[in-house]
Parts: C-alpha cells; sequence; structure tokens
C-alpha cells in the first residue's frame, strides 16, 4: 500500500471542499483533496452567490471568472409570481406580483456601497469547474477526483486514513494532521461521532433539470418565477434560469414542483407536468436529469471532533430559501482555512482551531432557522391568499377570479396580496443575513460595545467595526490604484491594522508585533494627508474609532480588536489583542 504525508486531507470535492482547497493553497498550506467522483456536480443544485461569498471570491482570485459566466444583477435582480408562462385563457400568463431580489432594481444602490463586488448567479454545474481548475493549478496532483475515502482512524495526533481509487481499486494509506469532511455528511461525520439535530425530512420534492427554448414568453432579470395555477394546486412550481446563457437566450432550466407533489421522478410522467406548469402545451424540451430529494433541517451537534472538522452540508442542511446552503459552506471554509494555516505555521496553538465551532456553529443555526423560516413563511402566505398548492380547487378558483376581477373588491384583493407578499423580503432581500453575522466568541477581542440594532425581516445590513462582524467596505485610493479596506488583507494571508492620519504610533506598533508573532499585519493610515485616501469619506462615517484609533482585522476580513483612541501603550495593546486571537493567553 503506498503511503502520503500531507498537512490536512480534504474529503470532498464539491463547491465547499474545492473552494476550501484554494484558499489554502493561498495561505501555502499542503493538503490532498479527494473526491469519489469522476467529475463536478452534473446538476445545477445552488444557483446564487450572495454578496459576501463574491467578496471571498474576489479576495482569492476566482471573482472574475465566476462573473463573467454568470448573471449580473439586472438578469436577475427580480422575483415572480405569475399563473404561467403562456396559455389563451383570461388567467394564463398573468403576473400575479414581482418584487426587487438578492440586490436588484432598487435595491442596487444599497447592495453597491457594501461591498466592492455584487452578488452573481451561477449554478453550481458552472461554479465547480471554474473551483476545481483553481485548486488544480494552485495544488497540481494533489487534487483526486475518483478518489474515495474508505476509512480513517483519529490518532490523537494524525489522522490516518484509506483512499481508493475508484477506477483501479488501489489503496492509498494517507497521513494529515488535520481532516476537513465537506462531504455532504456522507461518511465522515457519522464515523467520528458527529450527529445531525433537527428534522431529517421536512419534505419530499421533485426537481426537473431540462433544456428548452423560453425566449417568446420569457420575462428577463428573474431569479425565480413562481407559478400558482388558478385550477390545479398540482401544476404549481417555480422556475429558475440555468444557463448558460441569461435572459431570453437562457438554454438550461430548472422546475421544482410543489412540495409533497404527486409527480414521480419519471421523464414521462415529468415532460407533460413542465408543460402544464409552464401553459405551454406543445413546448420541445430536452430532460437531463430528474432528481426526488428531501428538504431537511439540521445542524451538527459540533463542527470539530478531535482532528476532524466540518464544513458545509457535513454540517447544516436547510431549504435553499435564501439560498443559504452553498453561501455558509463557502464561509465556513473561508474561517477554517486562514486558522488551519496559523496552526501548521507555528503560529497559533492547536486550541485556535476550537474557535472554527464558536464562530461558525452559531451562523449555522441561525442560517437553517432562518432558511425553514422564510420557506414556511412564503408557503403560508400563498396559502392564506388562496394561491397555494394546499388550496382546494373551488376555493382557489374564486380566489383569482377576485384577485383578477376589475372590480372594486379585486382592486382591494391585489392592494391586500401586495402588502402580504411584501413580507417575502425576508427570504430574497435579507441583506443583513447575508453580510450583517458576526461571532459574538472565538478568535477575536470583544470591547463590550452593543451590535448595531438589526430589522426583523434583515433586510438592511448596518456596516460596523465592532468585533465579531465583518469589516466595512470603503473605497480607498494610494499613488492612483484604488482598493477596498477589504484589500489590505491580501489574498487572505495577512492581517491589517486600519487606522486614521494620526494612527501612526499604531502603524509602528504593527511593525514590531507582527515581527512577534510572525505573521504579517499590513498597517495602513486612511484619510486626508495618510498613506490611503478616503475616496468619498465612507471610512471616517463607519470606523467607528477617532483618528487615533485602530481596528485590527483578521485574514478572513472579520474585525478581531478596536481601540477608539490612540491608547498609552501601542505596541502592548496591540500584542495583547493579536495574543487573544492567535489563543496565546492561554
Amino acid at each position: 500500500m503506498r503511503a502520503v504525508e500531507v498537512p490536512v486531507l480534504i474529503v470532498g470535492g464539491g463547491g465547499c471542499g474545492l473552494a476550501a482547497s484554494v484558499f489554502l493553497s493561498d495561505h501555502g498550506v499542503g493538503h490532498l483533496l479527494v473526491e469519489r467522483h469522476a467529475g463536478t456536480s452534473k446538476i445545477p443544485k445552488a444557483h446564487y452567490l450572495n454578496q459576501r461569498t463574491m467578496e471571498i471570491f474576489r479576495q482569492h482570485g476566482l471573482d472574475r471568472e465566476t462573473a463573467e459566466q454568470g448573471a449580473a444583477l439586472e438578469e436577475f435582480g427580480k422575483v415572480r409570481w405569475l399563473t404561467s408562462l403562456g396559455g389563451g385563457g383570461a388567467l394564463d400568463a398573468q403576473v400575479i406580483h414581482e418584487m426587487d431580489a438578492f440586490g436588484g432594481g432598487a435595491l442596487r444602490e444599497t447592495y453597491a456601497a457594501a461591498g466592492p463586488v455584487l452578488p452573481v448567479k451561477l449554478p453550481q454545474v458552472r461554479l465547480e469547474p471554474i473551483l476545481r481548475r483553481h485548486a488544480e493549478r494552485r495544488n497540481p496532483g494533489r487534487v483526486l477526483f475518483g478518489h474515495e475515502l474508505t476509512a480513517f482512524t483519529d490518532e490523537g495526533d494524525r489522522v490516518v486514513a484509506e483512499i481508493r481509487d475508484v477506477g483501479t481499486g488501489k489503496v492509498t494509506a494517507v497521513t494529515a494532521r488535520y481532516l476537513v469532511a465537506a462531504d455532504g455528511g456522507r461518511t465522515v461525520g457519522a464515523a467520528a461521532g458527529v450527529r445531525m439535530r433537527g428534522l431529517p425530512g421536512v419534505v419530499d420534492v421533485t426537481t426537473a433539470y431540462f433544456s428548452a427554448d423560453l425566449s417568446a414568453w420569457w420575462r428577463d432579470g428573474t431569479l425565480i418565477t413562481h407559478f400558482l395555477n388558478p385550477s390545479d394546486p398540482d401544476l404549481c412550481g417555480n422556475l429558475i434560469e440555468m444557463g448558460p446563457s441569461w435572459g431570453k437566450g437562457c438554454e438550461e432550466w430548472v422546475l421544482h414542483f410543489p412540495p409533497g407533489s404527486s409527480v414521480r421522478p419519471d421523464e414521462h410522467e415529468v415532460v407533460p407536468k413542465i408543460r402544464a406548469v409552464l401553459g405551454l402545451p406543445e413546448l420541445e424540451l430536452t430532460v437531463h436529469h430528474v432528481t426526488r430529494w428531501t428538504v431537511e433541517s439540521l445542524l451538527a451537534d459540533r463542527y470539530r471532533e478531535g482532528r476532524v472538522l466540518l464544513a458545509g452540508d457535513a454540517v447544516h442542511r436547510q431549504p435553499p430559501t435564501v439560498g443559504l446552503g452553498l453561501n455558509t459552506g463557502i464561509q465556513d471554509a473561508h474561517n477554517l482555512a486562514w486558522k488551519l494555516a496559523a496552526v501548521l505555521t507555528g503560529r497559533a496553538p492547536d486550541g485556535l482551531l476550537d474557535t472554527y465551532d464558536a464562530e461558525r456553529r452559531p451562523v449555522g443555526r441561525h442560517n437553517v432557522d432562518w432558511a425553514v423560516s422564510a420557506a414556511a413563511h412564503h408557503q403560508a402566505v400563498l396559502d392564506a391568499l388562496g394561491f397555494g398548492h394546499r388550496t382546494p380547487p373551488e376555493r382557489r378558483r374564486t380566489a383569482f377570479a377576485t384577485y383578477f376581477s376589475t372590480s372594486p373588491i379585486g382592486a382591494v384583493a391585489r392592494a391586500r396580496a401586495a402588502e402580504v407578499l411584501a413580507t417575502h423580503r425576508g427570504g430574497c432581500q435579507a441583506h443583513d443575513v447575508e453580510m450583517g453575522f458576526a461571532y459574538e466568541e472565538g478568535a477575536i477581542v470583544p470591547d463590550g460595545g452593543p451590535p448595531p440594532a438589526r430589522t426583523p425581516m434583515r433586510d438592511a445590513y448596518q456596516p460596523t467595526t465592532r468585533p465579531g462582524h465583518l469589516l466595512p467596505h470603503a473605497w480607498i485610493e494610494r499613488d492612483g490604484r484604488r482598493l477596498s479596506t477589504l484589500d489590505l488583507t491580501g489574498a487572505g494571508t495577512g492581517f491589517a491594522l486600519l487606522t486614521g492620519p494620526e494612527g501612526t504610533p499604531w502603524c509602528e506598533a504593527a511593525a514590531r508585533v507582527a515581527e512577534k508573532f510572525s505573521i504579517p499585519i499590513a498597517a495602513a493610515r486612511i484619510g486626508t494627508g495618510a498613506d490611503y485616501a478616503d475616496v468619498d469619506g465612507r471610512w471616517e462615517a463607519l470606523r467607528q474609532v477617532t483618528g487615533e484609533g485602530a481596528v485590527l482585522v483578521r485574514p478572513d476580513n472579520h474585525v478581531a480588536w478596536r481601540s477608539g483612541t490612540a491608547g498609552a501603550d501601542p505596541e502592548g495593546d496591540l500584542a495583547a489583542a493579536v495574543s487573544r486571537v492567535l489563543d496565546h493567553s492561554g
């Protein structure tokens, strides 16, 4: 049996695992990735990359290709409710409601101010090849598809695993300091004793992935179209563009039938159902894949077990509402990568990895609950209006006839429905869920400051430099080059210290502290007459410290510590903060 030693073994080559590989490579961490399938995903899966994920991609040089292949905001920034796409009846092809979503339309200005990049729509079937190419280029020969984990043991100071080449049956023994499980919960978690808590089977859903030319009927700029059939509750569903072209030129689509629908995952039954839902009985289409899958609401009881660290679907699974599954998984990997690098290079003790669970598990809990709540609310709203798939045919025909009536009662019905459907912003305008999450304990130094107020619908993101939060984005400029404050950490490998124009003592202290802890700290004075110009005054407005204060930022662009003023001992204060963040204080 061949033997290999690596610092990190990643199990799973989906979006989370491949992203982890890219991040670890950028940190200089040697690793081996194994994936049991021969290639990347053959079905679209997740398709919305939120603003925080795109910022992470920008930090690691993944954003350009993702944006080039994906749909821009103007191509997907609405959610619509229709009766059908086509049909000649009085209630066919009618718009029930539409709203701006995920940064589109009237939301764009707010999103553009919040970050250096905007959300992108790109399904996993097209995203994963991009991630794989980057993973293979940065870690040549050590990204192995068609290889599966067959066994592993945690020896206390290392993990010993057996990896089998699926094609040849050849087994390799791999010894690693740590194992990162990004396998969707298939193998590693249960074997390590990690348990998923919650509801394993909320409801079953049938999904059809198909090609068709819908250009004659398609309404541009739509992320999701919900079809609500006026007569038959079994002919509801939602349709999503899957590219590779966007808008009227889109070639591929996914249609989700209603939860619990009687339609079977059989092509001969699915094809007429697709035509019926869309109201296009003569539509020519090619079905690529039909799946029957289970919506879950699950969170792992822990994200770490000894030398095993779990991420993505291996620790959290929820409805696709709000697009939190893949995004949360990529952000898990981003949080974990810099900590593994710090531990493996000797800059931090193993205890730093305990902060991964302390920070990411509460985020996972919130996101699972939020997705479940948003899905349940949307269904409850449709049922209350008489439009949901649970509404009996007799009642739904009356509800739709009233809604589209030209009478005063029809006007009232439309006005009421618009107000009720606007509450769906918690599902498609949840900017604060995407950007406003914070770590209340972990690799941070809390300063006792209160968090910003959050709207119940989480539709208003409030930037803050409070420790644990994402560093606020602001445009800064030096020598004619425009950067974001988020760029100061570099490609995910260093800390940054941001100060105002009077922050020279902090910058001098940063150089000495960086040497002491053998970590890069990029010090930047921002403001009039400083190293970097504050392009539009946004940094001064958001920094929440004086011009003599300082904000310490981790490699993942979360604020680690801040000082509101100059302080009597900048070097001592900064060294104490770095020591605590890196878990040296114990």
